[in-house]
């Protein structure tokens, strides 16, 4: 191992070597954390949520490849699983076991030489190293994985963060893929712009609306009618992703949270605005507690409300000054509450996120961009 492990440290001093970015990707990585700990159950479709009991109103955090191939997915229902798959396994989530397995996962990123690693959340990192050989480098890095934690990973390796995020899924599962400016379009022009990083329904429900179908067709859109749909900032960025840009630079400086949240999803229908409004107070002191823990200032809220029987909507807000203070903090997200939530409708979830200041300025060339979590 030593021989190989050196042999492979080669490219990176070469003087062909050039710089590349590579993102590590946990497959399926709750679920097989779960089959780690309990391996009477490889091979079968393993669906994680909530309590574990799909009779209860939870929703799949996340789900085996086995219970995949049956259209079982995160953000489903655990109730509609049970109905897709009633012979799955369901199990609870253990934040902490999926904690444990991570930190271990990212101590070996950093372990491996030549490399910066910037970690994006439990089950994903990107990784900056200079080599003329960036195949091997993933094949060391998920032996190295596998061989600390007995989970597989698929690489993803581009010239930048956005190229290297996509080539991932062509890698998957436990393999690696490359996509550069070279092959970016070849690969990327015909697909839908939904299979873009950053990208969800609704934002390519939009771009449909100027007649932007695919990825090259947002590459080729005049920037001014981006603009014109989307705003100064995410107009440019949307036309950006057509083209693959994105930032080259991993930067391994300490994660800052951008925001705290929390939410809940109520067994029985909340129907009247008191219980709303109650359950709104419940969850912004969680909130605020958090954000009093970070010493930044909260300057906006978001509001999630899932109605009856299952509609979601995100409602936001930029607080009149930013502020440290608990009850103010409580305040405006029942003054949001107030104005924003449709009265006479039945509430089955709500959720409130508080964005903070952050402590310095971030390089938008280097910071990973970031969306919200709603």
């Amino acid at each position: 191992m030593l021989q190989e492990t050196t042999a492979l440290q080669d490219p990176l001093t070469t003087g062909t070597a050039r710089p590349w970015v590579l993102h590590v990707d946990l497959d399926q990585f709750i679920a097989a954390v779960e089959v780690l700990r309990h391996p009477e159950l490889a091979g079968r479709p393993v669906v994680i949520g909530g309590r574990g009991d799909p009779t209860e109103r939870a929703v799949v955090s996340t789900a085996s490849y086995e219970a995949r191939a049956f259209g079982v997915g995160s953000g489903m229902p655990m109730k509609i699983a049970a109905r897709k798959l009633p012979d799955a396994v369901f199990l609870p989530v253990d934040a902490a076991a999926y904690e444990a397995a991570s930190a271990v996962v990212m101590a070996t990123l950093r372990e491996q030489p030549g490399v910066v690693v910037e970690v994006l959340g439990w089950d994903e990192a990107f990784l900056g190293v200079v080599t003329d050989d960036p195949e091997s480098v993933a094949r060391r890095v998920q032996a190295a994985v596998l061989a600390a934690t007995g989970l597989h990973c698929s690489v993803g390796i581009g010239d930048n963060k956005v190229r290297a995020k996509i080539a991932t899924g062509f890698g998957k599962p436990a393999g690696s893929y490359r996509l550069t400016a070279d092959t970016w379009f070849p690969v990327m022009g015909e697909r839908p712009t939904r299979e873009l990083w950053g990208v969800g329904a609704k934002v390519s429900a939009r771009l449909a609306g100027l007649g932007v179908r695919t990825v090259a067709e947002l590459a080729a859109h005049p920037e001014a009618g981006l603009v014109a749909e989307f705003g100064p900032r995410m107009g440019p960025w949307y036309g950006g992703l057509g083209r693959g840009d994105g930032p080259g630079v991993v930067d391994d400086s300490p994660w800052v949270a951008r925001g705290h949240s929390h939410e809940t999803t109520y067994q029985q229908n909340l129907t009247t605005p008191e219980q709303v409004a109650e359950a709104i107070r419940v969850l912004a002191a969680a909130v605020a507690e958090d954000t009093e823990a970070e010493e930044r200032p909260v300057v906006r809220l978001t509001l999630k409300v899932r109605y009856a029987p299952f509609v979601t909507k995100v409602y936001g807000g930029k607080l009149p000054e930013p502020t440290r203070d608990r009850d103010t903090v409580i305040a405006a997200a029942l003054d949001l509450a107030v104005h924003r939530i449709e009265p006479g409708r039945e509430v089955r979830l709500l959720g409130v996120r508080a964005e903070m200041a952050l402590p310095t300025p971030t390089d938008p060339e280097t910071r990973t961009p970031v969306r919200g979590r709603w």
